[in-house]
């Protein structure tokens, strides 16, 4: 059996991060880490090819190899999975499709012959076994959460790493929280599963095995789930990264009571971790007890971003609007609160209802919803009719986006972050991050209209904070990328939008 993995194209959203991949000579974020774990689920005599669309195009001859297309996608893919199958139908050839995308509304798909949904480790035996058989069903789900023992280390041999900018590995599954909007328990369930530390240990030796030295992403939607595992764990990887001299600098997604633990902030300070985002969402107590965001209102959110930056952890955060709380006071509101603490990737959005969510059914119940969701929440889309004017919204949000992502607020956000953030991530230098560093040089520090902030924040990083300048570079960089982003969604009434001197709240 030959068997195509087939990747679809993502669109150009506020985690492709495709205006700055040049500056690293990559073509893209993240590898499909879900098709290549379950590549390596598949038998060992199929012969196997992958091709991610982000990375180069499908030819009719990767086609016309396979005897059968395994297609994976992401909501945001959705639209792009849909014309790869029907091409490949047209070919002739057997689809087999499955991954979040699916799972969550597989009846808006066609061309597919089989759908494996939910979680590989449970329904792709089942369908193996019926495709030996010769009786493969057309659709096979199950939410049995599985035992992540269950799950093998990623095919890595089927990518090329260089393609990539950050590798991808997964620790666990599920969060132990509720969030109205939030798909995850839907997908993983609230009961985090975790791998073990012998596991996680192989993982890590397969991607350096593979050459990687670079950046790796542990995708997990709440990586701290499990306090107690994952301190296990962290011994464990402290052990490795010493072992192999701290080859990898890692990232992640967490909740907020990561800053009331000092021990596992100390734990992945000491294993390499740089970077983890957090669902920050609103200033808006009252848009928090809406949408169940329980864990966020009993903390002092200020308190708790600048204790995460002082023990050497930038937070990356996510914010919404649109709340049916929400008023015309809250644009100003996020804005002051986005500068006020210092997280320079905001990733600022207007509320989405994803399919089968909380959020989702009780919109459906009160007659509210109105698309499907695109999976891309700074599109500036509404898939459901929000309670303040819709164009008052959308203004609003586009109004957040124009302030936060000028180069004065932007270059702002990056000085407060660096008043509280105390580097200690091991990070050997070379030769991709020197030239990086020259590009920023000339685009930004000579062409670009924000060359005078640039040489601010580099001469201020070098006299105060030497360390943190590699991340400040870095930061002014991704700025490219942010601000692209932001025009791209913005309405025409851009230009009355953003009020001069907004980002002075902070």
């Amino acid at each position: 059996m030959k068997v195509l993995l087939l990747y679809p194209k993502y669109t150009d959203t506020f985690w492709s991060f495709k205006y700055v991949l040049k500056f690293i000579s990559k073509k893209a974020a993240f590898p499909p880490l879900g098709l290549l774990t379950v590549a390596a689920m598949l038998p060992g005599d199929w012969e196997k090819r992958l091709v991610d669309l982000n990375i180069k195009p499908l030819t009719d001859a990767d086609i016309a190899w396979a005897d059968m297309v395994m297609v994976s996608a992401m909501l945001v893919q959705q639209q792009s999975a849909q014309e790869e199958i029907s091409r490949c139908k047209r070919h002739g050839k057997k689809i087999v499709a499955g991954g979040p995308a699916f799972t969550a509304q597989h009846d808006k798909f066609y061309d597919v012959d089989h759908f494996v949904l939910n979680e590989a480790e449970v329904t792709l035996p089942l369908f193996l076994l019926d495709l030996a058989d010769g009786c493969p069903k057309p659709l096979y789900t199950d939410t049995t959460r599985p035992d992540l023992a269950q799950t093998p280390v990623p095919l890595w041999s089927l990518i090329k790493g260089k393609n990539y900018a950050t590798m991808a590995i997964q620790f666990s599954r599920g969060c132990p929280y509720n969030c109205e909007f939030c798909d995850i328990i839907i997908m993983n369930g609230r009961t985090p599963r975790t791998k073990s530390p012998v596991q996680m240990r192989r993982e890590f030796e397969a991607l350096y095995a593979s050459g990687w030295r670079q950046a790796v992403f542990i995708v997990d939607d709440n990586f701290i789930g499990n306090k107690a595992k994952v301190k296990k764990m962290l011994a464990t990887l402290i052990a490795w990264q010493q072992e192999h001299h701290y080859p990898f600098t890692l990232l992640t997604e967490a909740s907020i009571d990561l800053a009331a633990d000092k021990e596992l902030m100390e734990r992945m300070s000491t294993a390499n971790f740089y970077k983890v985002f957090l669902g920050l969402e609103t200033p808006s107590h009252d848009g928090l007890e809406e949408c169940g965001k329980h864990q966020n209102t009993g903390i002092n959110l200020v308190d708790a971003v600048r204790t995460i930056h002082g023990h050497g952890m930038q937070v990356m955060g996510g914010f919404i609007v649109g709340f049916d709380s929400d008023t015309e006071k809250i644009f100003d509101a996020q804005i002051a609160f986005i500068q006020k603490i210092g997280v320079v990737t905001a990733m600022v959005g207007v509320l989405t209802a994803l399919p089968q969510t909380r959020l989702w059914h009780r919109l459906k119940a009160e007659g509210r919803l109105i698309a499907i969701a695109s999976g891309e929440n700074t599109d500036s889309g509404l898939n459901f009719l929000p309670k303040m004017d819709r164009r008052q919204l959308l203004i609003g949000y586009e109004k957040i986006l124009a302030t936060i992502y000028s180069p004065k607020c932007y270059y702002q956000r990056i000085h407060t972050f660096l008043q509280s953030y105390s580097p200690t991530v091991r990070k050997k230098l070379q030769a991709i991050d020197l030239v990086a560093f020259a590009k920023s040089i000339w685009q930004i520090g000579i062409f670009s209209r924000s060359r005078f902030l640039y040489w601010r924040l580099v001469i201020t990083t070098l006299l105060r904070k030497r360390q943190a300048l590699p991340f400040a570079v870095e930061l002014a960089i991704f700025g490219l990328h942010y601000e692209k982003m932001a025009r791209r969604v913005a309405l025409q009434e851009d230009e009355t939008m953003a009020e001069p001197g907004l980002c002075e709240h902070s």
